[in-house]
């Protein structure tokens, strides 16, 4: 006897009633030029959102550009638990953390920066003529920054950037 099933016993059908919209649930592009000014700021940075829950829906990631003016800097600030990630466009960054924003290193055109959860940092445009110009991802779809009281201390201790083009450490 002939049976009108496929092989996982499922009745066969034209369509499936529970697919995803693909087309308006997948794949998202947000230009440029369209992205949101209201994030939760901090002092001395321009920050907008491309990618966080609001917009897309994104459950894990916020994502978005950070730009700093010549020779601004940031307030002390942190994430809470959230993980981010910088990856400089263009300009110098210079970033300060610790209890004391005693440490600092820079990072360059192509370089990535890592900042784990509830460190105090600061973000230092470096040159005194080139606007900084980042992209930011973070592990949540939520933008958190919790402003910190924080007096820098006089000479920050320079951290060498070690990684595997700098395996003894460079700035």
């Amino acid at each position: 006897m002939a049976h009108d099933h496929d092989h996982d016993g499922n009745h066969p059908h034209d369509h499936d009633h529970g697919a995803p919209a693909w087309q308006h649930d997948g794949v998202r592009v947000i230009p440029g030029n369209q992205l949101d000014p209201n994030v939760p700021s901090t002092p001395g940075m321009d920050r907008k959102a491309a990618i966080n829950f609001a917009r897309v829906g994104a459950q894990k990631l916020w994502a978005g550009t950070v730009t700093i003016h010549p020779d601004a800097r940031t307030g002390a600030h942190h994430h809470g638990p959230l993980e981010s990630v910088i990856y400089v466009v263009k300009g110098r960054a210079r970033m300060r953390w610790g209890e004391r924003l005693e440490f600092t290193a820079e990072a360059g055109p192509g370089d990535f920066i890592y900042v784990p959860p509830y460190v105090p940092h600061q973000e230092i445009n470096a040159s005194p003529t080139e606007v900084l110009e980042c992209v930011l991802c973070r592990s949540d779809g939520q933008a958190v920054a919790v402003n910190l009281d924080i007096e820098p201390v006089e000479k920050p201790q320079t951290v060498l950037w070690v990684d595997p083009t700098h395996p003894t450490g460079g700035i």
